[in-house]
């Protein structure tokens, strides 16, 4: 019962990411305020769970995983209910922040199942967690289609509300609460400092098809970022006590993962950008699919119902090869679900073929990638490490939204008055995805062997009653 919960909390945690998306061209006249404005109502939700997600496992590691799930499900119900009540930008804006601040939920999660999980039920268990990261984002969009179409645009936010109420209430009496916290403190300073670089960077990077890569404000934003990154990196290092331990990081098979989990992040994001708009053009282009909102989201839903499916494959993956090639192989197929889609885009059923491949490449291989990080971070430090990993995926998919769409405004034609991307444009977005998966393949290879545990051996715990 437990682990549902886990899965279910993840999911609505990331099922926040995609809810605004049917309604983006909207917002402007529904916040009563300009588009630029506008758009910050979904990247702010994106840069609070960037920065949330190694800052929340951080917290887990010393108060105990169960309390921030707790506060993370909270979070959520409070956010959601500020953008239920909201009419205009600001507080939309304050309540979509605290929605991205509880993403915090599917790290902590993460390394909370192989704590309360049986060895022979870690696997799959852990692999159907890491999935929520994309599945919620896939369903996301049909069923906010469908509520939009439905009824009241606030109606979103109700129902929002409605899943946090019940996760929350989930939470509270059906997780356990382990004896897992570790004596420590803290690192306030790592946190403002994590943040700001954070920030800076993805901001740069989102607004970089708006601004133009060589704007002064992209180039600023992005180089402001990297400065306090590093800065704020060798700040850490002097730490006793640090947010995120680098010299853990360092360590070949923790870096490897987390520099793959960005390629593969990246490919996730790609076809959820590219592929609705693909089937929502009109037919009148020669190559646009003509599809509704609902119904383009219709076609995208059994992609995320894909990388649930394969959970149980990738365990199985994870216990008879190792969870380094289990990782290989996801990425791989990823990578063979652009290509299929570079071939067959003559038709939504085609496409549809093309997502489930790439959804299950990625099912199997985020599935993989908190079990390499769990293997060789230390116990004391799971939720954090599992946080970084998370917020490296993030800043994948961060980077795959700006550079699908600088490649899609890259080729245009004219129809009807309007710019919009030709079928070649297209084509060299699947190519993209195609070489970021197949980079994250030649990354992966990369792990060493001796820290690929071919099991889940759960860290021994304490199950007891909440202090």
């Amino acid at each position: 019962m437990a682990v549902v919960v886990l899965c279910l909390g993840g999911l609505s945690a990331a099922l926040t990411q995609t809810l605004v998306i049917p309604i983006q061209s909207e917002l402007p006249q529904l916040l009563s305020t300009s588009a630029s404005n506008a758009a910050w109502v979904v990247t702010i939700t994106l840069l609070a769970a960037a920065v949330t997600m190694p800052v929340a496992g951080r917290v887990a590691d010393l108060v105990g995983k169960q309390r921030v799930l707790v506060a993370s499900a909270a979070i959520l119900l409070v956010g959601s209910m500020v953008c239920a009540l909201s009419s205009t930008l600001a507080p939309m804006l304050v309540g979509r922040a605290l929605q991205g601040l509880a993403m915090g939920f599917i790290p902590v999660g993460i390394s909370l199942i192989r704590e309360i999980t049986p060895p022979d039920l870690a696997a799959t268990a852990t692999a159907a967690m890491s999935a929520t990261l994309g599945v919620g984002g896939a369903i996301g969009l049909p069923l906010s289609a469908w509520i939009v179409q439905a009824g009241n645009w606030h109606a979103l936010f109700w129902v929002a509300t409605a899943l946090a109420a019940v996760i929350l209430v989930a939470t509270w009496f059906a997780v356990p609460h382990v004896r897992d916290a570790q004596p420590g403190r803290l690192d306030l300073v790592g946190v403002l400092g994590l943040a700001i670089g954070l920030v800076s960077l993805l901001v740069g990077i989102s607004k970089a098809t708006v601004w133009g890569w060589g704007d002064v404000r992209t180039l600023g934003a992005i180089a402001a970022g990297v400065v306090v990154l590093l800065l704020w990196g060798a700040y850490e290092l002097r730490q006793a006590d640090p947010l995120v331990d680098l010299r853990t990081t360092a360590q070949r098979p923790v870096l490897m993962t987390n520099i793959a989990a960005v390629a593969i992040g990246f490919g996730m994001m790609a076809q959820s950008i590219v592929v609705p708009q693909l089937l929502q053009l009109p037919e009148a282009t020669g190559y646009g699919l003509g599809q509704s909102i609902l119904a383009a989201g219709l076609w995208m839903a059994p992609a995320g119902l894909m990388m649930m499916l394969f959970a149980p494959v990738s365990s199985r993956l994870i216990g008879n090869l190792g969870a380094k090639l289990t990782l290989m192989i996801g990425a791989t197929v990823l990578g063979t679900g652009y290509l299929v889609a570079f071939f067959l885009m003559d038709a939504p059923w085609q496409l549809l073929v093309a997502s489930c491949v790439s959804s299950a490449g990625v099912g199997i291989g985020y599935a993989a990638m908190p079990t390499l990080i769990l293997d060789n971070a230390p116990a004391r430090e799971a939720a954090s490490a599992v946080g970084l990993n998370a917020l490296m995926r993030s800043l994948g998919t961060t980077l795959a939204a700006a550079i699908m769409g600088t490649l899609l405004t890259s080729r245009t034609m004219s129809l009807g008055g309007f710019e919009i991307p030709t079928k070649g444009a297209f084509q060299l977005c699947f190519v993209a995805g195609a070489v970021a998966a197949f980079v994250g393949v030649a990354i992966a290879s990369t792990i060493p062997r001796r820290g690929d545990s071919k099991t889940l051996d759960p860290a021994p715990a304490v199950v007891g009653a909440a202090d």
